[in-house]
């Protein structure tokens, strides 16, 4: 699915994010960066060992949930990788929504710092972390929308579903949000 919207292009695929071909990949990482399952571990297994050792140097004390930070990109097919800490979730009531919305704009905000046209991101904290998909999708796509709105930029940002249900899902709320602010 590719939409049109704020002089940029929103797509929504089924795949694996560490094997996509654009200037920034966001990995789902742990606040400690220090690899883990899911996304994570595909990430650090695709990039290799460098990726580790660079976040533990720059940055030992991690990373705070519902932020990013960036590195190089390792063996992956981009040039920068971007460490994304959602949140585990609690019921809602914790500041989940609040922390999603800000790994998604910080890592946004760091691709754009270092001139990445291109952005593929995973759907954070929905693995492992158990944030519920269809309320992760509306925070996920609200995130991106008003980026884009805000600053027309990246030109592509790229949603990589694992699951032909997670496309789906996230794809209905995507033209359902696209809708609302085009119509």
């Amino acid at each position: 699915m590719q939409i049109e919207i704020y002089g940029c292009r929103l797509e929504l695929v089924q795949g694996d994010v560490s094997e996509q071909q654009v200037d920034a990949i966001v990995n789902a990482a742990n606040s400690r960066l220090a690899g883990g399952s899911g996304v994570d571990g595909a990430i650090h297994a695709r990039g290799g060992p460098t990726i580790i050792e660079e976040t533990r140097r720059r940055y030992p004390g991690g990373c705070p949930t519902g932020s990013a930070v960036a590195s190089g990109p390792g063996e992956l097919p981009c040039r920068l990788l971007i460490h994304a800490v959602g949140p585990i979730w609690h019921g809602g009531g914790q500041g989940e929504p609040e922390q999603l919305r800000g790994a998604y704009r910080k890592s946004l905000e760091l691709a754009t710092e270092h001139s990445c046209e291109s952005v593929a991101f995973p759907a954070l904290s929905t693995g492992a972390y158990g944030y519920p998909k269809s309320q992760a999708a509306n925070v996920t796509l609200a995130a991106i929308l008003d980026f884009l709105a805000e600053h027309a930029a990246p030109a592509v940002v790229r949603l990589v579903l694992f699951t032909q249900e997670d496309y789906k899902l996230f794809s209905a709320v995507a033209k359902e949000r696209v809708d609302k602010r085009k119509g």
